[in-house]
């Protein structure tokens, strides 16, 4: 995004004035509202661009991280499946089968 005008644009900007021109110092209070804007929104934009690079990098790395969990994940619900079953024989004993 491409914007027209910098704060430092902003500043040096220079009007001229006719017979009845403009009061001076209410436009320079207005343009340093709009200057303090300005720097404001380009600190914004460099943070949220920052952010989105960090945010792309973690969506890159994720599907890596998900297939090294995945296998690991298997095995753990078999093991536990297996001490579930010997924990209900041991429990229930012959019960469980009648």
């Amino acid at each position: 995004m491409e914007f027209k005008l910098k704060a430092s644009d902003i500043l040096e900007k220079e009007f001229k004035t006719g017979l009845r021109g403009y009061n001076q110092e209410e436009v320079d209070v207005f343009l340093d509202d709009i200057i303090q804007d300005y720097e404001a929104y380009e600190k914004r934009i460099a943070q949220l661009q920052l952010e989105n690079k960090k945010l792309l990098e973690q969506l890159e790395e994720l599907p890596r991280r998900t297939q090294a969990v995945a296998p690991q994940t298997g095995a753990t619900n078999f093991d536990i499946l297996k001490r579930l079953s010997h924990l209900e024989k041991h429990v229930f004993g012959s019960k469980l089968y009648e």
